[in-house]
């Protein structure tokens, strides 16, 4: 298969490359840096990509930013950004991409554990993570040409809490993670809420 993975140089994104780079042909997409570039933020730089990418098997989203601040210290920009990056960023990515996947190819997308797990600080991250697992689950009953949508709800990633000395918060390898996304890509399940949890190692 064809894949783009957008988010190729993220800890997840970096991980989900490596393994499927073995079976598959792999196109990295990053926001800065790799052979394509882009901003899921900017609907008129994802059409530009998708043009200059050509037609593919599946697409995968590791990427999103969203603010990570306590509720009274979220400002209105914050807000906006959490919902134009990693909300509406992979919603348009999904949009903007269904017409170069090729028929009964699949969309991945990302969310995370704090949709459903909230913490203190998480407001604006939660929101747009159940945003889209929401999205994931409607859109798949709409999804043409038997093109398949799931979203992987990762849970911290020991690298990146590693990296930011974040202590005392369980996590899980970014190799572990990138299971989950391959059972998005190489199986059959849609409109799923996918938890990589399920795929660490016991």
């Amino acid at each position: 298969m064809r894949v783009v993975v957008v988010g190729a140089t993220g800890t997840i994104g970096r991980a989900v490359v490596q393994a499927l780079s073995s079976r598959h042909e792999v196109v990295e997409v990053a926001r800065k840096g790799g052979k394509h570039q882009t901003d899921i933020a900017s609907k008129d730089a994802l059409e530009r990509l998708f043009k200059a990418v050509g037609p593919f098997d599946a697409l995968v989203s590791a990427t999103g930013a969203a603010a990570f601040k306590p509720l009274v210290a979220l400002s209105d920009d914050d807000f906006q950004f959490s919902l134009s990056n990693k909300l509406m960023g992979q919603v348009n990515l999904a949009r903007v991409g269904l017409a170069h996947v090729r028929d009964g190819g699949s969309i991945t997308l990302t969310s995370g554990v704090l949709g459903q797990q909230p913490m203190q600080g998480s407001v604006a991250v939660s929101l747009v993570n159940a945003g889209l697992e929401g999205f994931t689950r409607a859109a798949a009953l709409e999804m043409p040409r038997n093109i398949r949508i799931n979203v992987v709800s990762p849970p911290w990633v020991d690298e990146t809490l590693k990296a930011f000395n974040m202590k005392g918060i369980p996590g899980m390898p970014a190799a572990e993670v990138a299971r989950a996304y391959l059972a998005s890509i190489e199986g059959k399940s849609t409109g799923q809420v996918i938890d990589a949890r399920a795929f660490a190692t016991p």
